[in-house]
């Protein structure tokens, strides 16, 4: 979904927003498997990923731009992907799209640009839900086999593959002509006299034809070049309700006019045709979810997302990640992920939502695996990147999300946010080090980096219909320092300049530690609020925190100033060196980043550090897990370690051996 768009949508959920006690936290995750760490999704914008045209034309063609394919993720890319430390490859744009560009002769017909945004078209307004995008094929008529080779060459590097559903809305024509048979494409067998009926697919304005949107601030499609249907009509009639849910037959050139809202039994007052799950099924397993749904009556839009699901599990594919997921009733999702999990226990389901009060629901209810979180930790951690925020806000973030930690992915970029590197940003991508840091180890959930990211992409390509600071998802489009690393499709990183090759591999270190760390899956606590009641220099621009498992003993502090170093005693309280079962004395500690190393230096039990003594009490031990300790502001420090940070300084402080 576009980016500009839902910032209108954020300000409205936001202002639905409600206080929540969260439920007590778990302690510690269990993992199974080889990987004993984290989980790491690398998201690719496929048709981006292997292209090597530089030429970047605004309104650019295919053949003037260029275009990657599925077949440029090489067994040697896959491999370098794989080596970066990642598990899952989040393949955007596969289900094809509405483009302009011409497939008519593999029996396609030709897309309206007046319904179409950008020339190659958004990958979220599907029109063949059991077809591979041909943008994407060596041969068009054989992208749903080059696909299954994809997956097969992604599974042998030893990833997994995501691929997007978008439930909410499809493309103004959607027209599948690769559907099994026996199958009906949306709308096919709609009743269009009624605006609304359970088992149509659309929502109608029935006397009313589609209008395309009055332009607004000079856009002309395909920037003015002539087509002969770019002629501002497009044959819909009745008129459909707009993906973002318009009823108005004209909606505004802001509003999502190239997609129609699909019907999921939700009345045009609001209310619901279809059963509610029984009270207290937000406690039950995934598996009676899937009973619950066994002969019942539900829309048929449920039905056709269903199998559609079911189709790409057959074609290998792993898990999804769902656009707009909250726009979606969530009986729907507890239908839907019931199904996917009853067929492959281990998908990996992953829902954009964006408002904070719903959280619970989509988890609990819904059957989700992860969200986004975007509102809370994302948000907040661009406005310290930014210098506009404080890392104070930090500590309440956790504690507040504590009991669905797991389920939270983080990220700091995706296709839809402002590249770190763009000035619009942050203008550097080492500004962003330190936060990429923290989200990647304060939590057992997984950590998300979108493509060119690991290479400080600027996203600065003026492409047409996408906007500078966000590479593209809508145009034909080079992307510079992610082909600086393709290096003309050896995938060894040759051409970077040094300072992205430097980066490079800080991700790499960084994500590969998480793979790793059995601390990281484990035990949570803050200990920044601590710092900041009881060690002088530790200010708002410093964040601290432990992590603990059996074998293994974390201290992070990430540095969020971008001018100045710390020179400071950090203190671990007394209540966390007791979890620890440190006696007095002195210990090693090794940063994963770097070759630093520090003291560890652990006073008697129930002894204060003399450096605290008569320092002012606050509280800390906001984050918290169950069971794991609770300092007050009265705790006396258990430990102090002297911290040496240079700007934009992270470390990862591993305990060695007790």
């Amino acid at each position: 979904m576009e980016r500009f768009e839902k910032a209108i949508l954020l300000v409205i959920l936001m202002g639905m927003v409600s206080c929540h006690s969260p439920q007590s936290p778990k302690t510690s995750i269990s993992v199974t498997g080889e990987n004993q760490g984290k989980v790491v999704v690398y998201q690719v914008f496929t048709r981006l990923f292997g292209n090597i045209h530089t030429t970047n034309k605004p309104w650019g063609t295919i053949e003037e731009n260029g275009v990657g394919k599925m077949n440029d993720f090489t067994v040697k890319a896959l491999q370098e992907i794989k080596a970066l430390g990642v598990t899952h490859i989040w393949y955007t744009g596969i289900p094809h799209h509405a483009t302009v560009t011409d497939y008519s002769a593999y029996g396609i017909t030709a897309d309206d640009p007046d319904v179409v945004k950008g020339r190659a078209g958004s990958p979220y307004a599907v029109r063949d839900y059991y077809s591979v995008d041909p943008d994407l094929a060596v041969d068009p008529a054989q992208s749903l086999e080059e696909f299954r080779a994809l997956v097969d060459r992604t599974h042998q590097a030893g990833m997994k593959v995501i691929i997007d559903i978008v439930p909410n809305h499809v493309a103004r024509r959607y027209e599948s002509v690769a559907k099994p048979e026996g199958v009906s494409g949306f709308g096919e067998n709609d009743d269009t006299s009624v605006e609304y009926a359970r088992d149509n697919d659309f929502y109608y304005i029935p006397g009313k034809p589609f209008e395309v949107p009055e332009p607004q601030d000079g856009y002309r499609p395909l920037g003015g070049e002539a087509h002969p249907l770019a002629d501002g009509r497009f044959e819909e009639n009745p008129a459909k309700w707009t993906g973002n849910g318009s009823r108005e037959a004209r909606p505004s050139h802001w509003d999502w006019y190239e997609t129609v809202k699909i019907n999921f039994g939700v009345r045009p007052d609001g209310t619901k045709d279809f059963d509610l799950l029984p009270e207290g099924y937000d406690k039950r397993p995934v598996a009676d979810h899937f009973v619950f749904w066994q002969n019942k009556s539900v829309p048929g839009s449920w039905v056709k997302f269903r199998d559609i699901a079911l189709f790409w599990l057959d074609q290998g594919v792993d898990g999804f990640r769902f656009d707009m997921a909250e726009m979606v009733p969530v009986e729907f999702w507890s239908f839907m992920n019931s199904s996917i999990k009853n067929k492959h226990p281990e998908a990996f389901l992953l829902a954009e939502v964006y408002n904070p009060s719903l959280y619970r629901d989509y988890i609990h209810k819904g059957k989700m695996d992860y969200l986004y979180d975007k509102v809370e930790l994302y948000d907040t951690l661009k406005n310290i990147i930014q210098g506009r925020g404080s890392a104070d806000h930090l500590a309440a973030i956790q504690a507040g999300l504590a009991d669905i930690e797991h389920h939270m992915l983080h990220f700091l970029e995706n296709h839809d946010e402002q590249r770190i590197a763009s000035p619009e940003f942050a203008g550097d991508p080492r500004k962003a080090l330190p936060a990429m840091v923290l989200s990647a180890t304060i939590s057992t959930s997984p950590t998300m980096v979108y493509f060119g990211q690991e290479t400080g992409e600027p996203g600065a390509e003026e492409p047409g219909f996408g906007d500078p600071s966000r590479t593209s998802i809508f145009d034909y489009i080079g992307v510079p320092h992610h082909q600086r690393w393709m290096n003309g499709g050896a995938f060894d990183g040759g051409a970077l300049l040094p300072e992205e090759a430097a980066l490079r591999e800080y991700y790499k270190k960084l994500l590969n530690f998480t793979l790793t760390s059995q601390a990281l899956m484990g035990e949570y606590h803050e200990i920044h609020t601590f710092n900041r009641a009881h060690t002088p220099g530790y200010g708002e621009k410093l964040f601290s925190f432990v992590r603990w498992s059996e074998g293994e003993h974390l201290l992070v502090i990430c540095n969020f100033d971008a001018t100045t170093g710390q020179n400071i005693e950090l203190k671990i309280p007394q209540e966390i060196t007791a979890a620890w079962e440190l006696k007095k004395g002195t210990y090693q500690m090794e940063d994963q980043l770097s070759e630093q190393t520090a003291e560890l230096k652990v006073n008697a039990a129930g002894e204060p550090d003399a450096s605290s003594a008569g320092a002012s009490h606050g509280s800390s031990g906001a984050g918290a897990t169950a069971g794991s300790p609770s300092p007050s502001g009265d705790t006396p420090a258990g430990a102090t370690v002297h911290i040496d940070l240079q700007p934009l300084e992270s470390l990862i402080l591993k305990l060695g051996n007790k």
